[in-house]
């Protein structure tokens, strides 16, 4: 039996990645949606609603979902932490909720891997993470190079004050206690995502590379199918995965 989806941000490059990657998935996109089209005309077709359009549209689509009882899977980033607190507050206890920065199986289990590093390495080795993308990407850090912040920071304890991101001038030794971060944005890149540990004398670099969208499209697809048979709360990929 398929899912039914429906779609927020079809005319997007992942939008269209869905559209194409559904029958694989055993789901069917009942309806497609973007800017100028109300999802509220659909939503009584659909199994769950996947949602990559813009951050401003995301509270509204939420909003939705929580009143029609249909579980969301959020693909969409570049919300402030504000932002993000204020949406999860609203549905978190009502729906089931799937929303990663990153779809993909790989980056999810490099999230993985980069919280086992941190927890042997410890704070002898300096932690840095690079990402790069496509020149049309909008918002910066990515969705997965921000998890991958917060994966280094919770195994250290440390606010989010310690995240540094980028470095110019004259701006000291690095600190024990910050975490570099930065972006590279040009052509066509996919995504690319390193998180560095340096230490004295070594140095460990975990890297995944995307070469197709086709993955974080199945990724999301995949995330829908789970949230149907979910409890209502908050989750990311690597509940849906089972990497927790």
């Amino acid at each position: 039996m398929q899912t039914r989806i429906l779609l927020v941000g079809a005319r997007g490059r992942m939008g269209q990645a869905i559209q194409n990657e559904a029958d694989s998935q055993a789901c069917r996109i009942v309806a497609g949606c973007d800017v100028g089209d109300d999802p509220a005309d659909f939503i009584a077709d659909c199994d769950a609603i996947i949602d990559f359009s813009f951050h401003e549209a995301t509270a509204s689509v939420a909003e939705l979902a929580k009143a029609h009882g249909k579980p969301l899977v959020i693909g969409t980033t570049g919300h402030s932490a504000e932002a993000r607190a204020s949406i999860v507050a609203a549905v978190e206890s009502a729906i089931p909720v799937v929303w990663a920065g990153n779809y993909s199986v790989g980056v999810n289990v490099l999230n993985y891997l980069t919280a086992r590093a941190a927890e042997i390495l410890r704070e002898g080795y300096d932690a840095e993470v690079l990402e790069l993308h496509h020149n049309r990407k909008r918002d910066a850090p990515s969705g997965t190079a921000e998890r991958l912040l917060e994966i280094l920071r919770e195994s250290r304890e440390l606010p989010a004050e310690a995240v540094r991101h980028g470095r110019s001038g004259i701006v000291g030794e690095r600190t024990v206690d910050e975490i570099g971060a930065h972006a590279i944005r040009g052509g066509d890149i996919v995504g690319e995502h390193t998180v560095y540990f340096c230490g004295q004398g070594e140095r460990i670099e975990l890297t995944h590379r995307a070469t197709d969208r086709r993955i974080f499209a199945q990724g999301a697809l995949r995330a829908a199918v789970w949230a149907c048979a979910a409890k209502a709360g908050v989750y990311n990929m690597e509940d849906v995965l089972g990497l927790r």
